[in-house]
């Protein structure tokens, strides 16, 4: 039984900085910005769409009947979670109208959260296979004004519906994974920053990919030229760029060419966001398959997850025959090429907002910018308040 990626679905704030204006205002060259670490465009998030909101509006997007009768399991991968106990799926669910007879849960580890949600997913639709699950990924990444991390901020939510009988993606059950305890990037529960060491940063994510590519190979015999493409964790597109020449550094030319020649496509999207820590993955490889010419027909895409602290893992899929007729490429692209440009006035009074954390009431200029179905509305007695237009 194939088991993977029936629907996907994405989302993102409508409202976003020129990363070319951004770097003048800091006295930076703008190449250093849009070739250096290979970002056009940053999402910024009001105060009224938080991960709840845009998780919501990315399973929105997708969901059908039939998926609202047979979702089951609604998976939340975030480490933008607004309860220290209830989990963003609970609302989630509750937003989009899921049968109630379901399992809601919130997942945390850094960047990786998503994916654990995605192979839960995958043994739960193994012992159900009449069920589904919705996976979510959502995040706002936000490290401050004049930060070293400003440049790789961003915001936005990937659903996805897991399902048998996969009409996008077959996933197969090879992963190789790993787990280390490292500083290279964390948030403390009194900061609303993380804290990054962004050299060392890179270093382990390029040092777990190779540990864990190996082991791959170890288990599934496979090597590069099994593969179509390779999508990555993306905390800047540039990444992607240097794992893949980390990985084809021996590799044959042919190889090479043909991974490095679908790289452009697969990070179309997130040029135009920025991070989205646990959906940037999942982003990456929805911008491939709708920015790709059609790929052949049984073609394999690996995907290598990585969350800071650490957890990395390379795990493959199959494209599935005629699955461009199940994406949303005109929604999405329109979704991106509609949104407002703020100015970097607006932009830095915005990201120095935030909720109340005093317990204090609030309700949210909601109707000003929000081209999304659901958004928070309020807070009251302490109490978050979501509503579905």
């Amino acid at each position: 039984m194939n088991i993977g990626i029936d629907k996907i679905g994405f989302y993102t704030p409508d409202q976003y900085v020129d990363m070319e204006k951004l770097a003048e205002k800091r006295g930076v060259e703008p190449a250093k910005y849009t070739i250096g670490i290979g970002q056009e465009r940053m999402a910024v998030a009001p105060l009224h769409e938080d991960a709840v909101s845009m998780a919501a509006n990315a399973a929105l997007s997708i969901l059908d009947d039939d998926d609202r009768e047979k979702i089951d399991f609604v998976l939340f991968g975030s480490e933008s979670g607004v309860d220290h106990s209830k989990s963003g799926a609970v609302w989630v669910h509750h937003l989009t109208d899921i049968q109630e007879n379901a399992r809601s849960i919130e997942l945390k580890q850094a960047c990786y959260g998503a994916t654990a949600g995605l192979k839960m997913a995958m043994g739960h639709v193994a012992l159900n296979p009449d069920s589904k699950a919705l996976v979510l990924g959502s995040d706002i990444a936000k490290y401050g004004l004049n930060t070293p991390g400003e440049p790789t901020q961003g915001a936005g939510a990937v659903a996805m519906v897991i399902s048998s009988n996969p009409r996008l993606m077959a996933l197969d059950n090879d992963s190789a994974a790993m787990t280390k305890d490292i500083s290279d990037f964390w948030r403390p529960l009194y900061s609303d920053y993380a804290f990054v060491d962004g050299k060392f940063s890179n270093e382990s994510y390029l040092s777990f990919l190779k540990e864990v590519w190996e082991k791959y190979k170890e288990k599934t015999d496979r090597e590069l030229n099994d593969f179509e493409a390779i999508c990555f964790h993306l905390p800047y597109t540039k990444m992607a760029k240097k794992a893949l020449l980390s990985l084809t550094e021996n590799a044959p030319e042919e190889d090479a060419e043909r991974l490095m020649g679908h790289y452009q496509n697969s990070i179309t999207y997130n040029k135009q966001v920025g991070n989205v820590y646990t959906g940037s993955l999942y982003l990456s490889m929805l911008s491939l398959l709708e920015q790709s010419e059609e790929l052949p027909e049984g073609s394999r895409i690996g995907l290598f997850s990585y969350g800071s602290g650490a957890v990395g893992e390379f795990f493959s899929g199959v494209i599935q025959p005629g699955y461009k007729a199940y994406l949303n490429k005109d929604t999405h692209e329109s979704l991106l090429n509609s949104r407002q440009e703020l100015s970097l006035d607006e932009y830095e009074e915005l990201l120095e907002k935030s909720l109340p954390k005093d317990g204090s009431d609030i309700e949210t200029n909601s109707e000003k910018m929000n081209k999304g179905k659901a958004y928070l509305t309020a807070i009251q007695d302490n109490i978050r308040k979501y509503e579905v237009k």
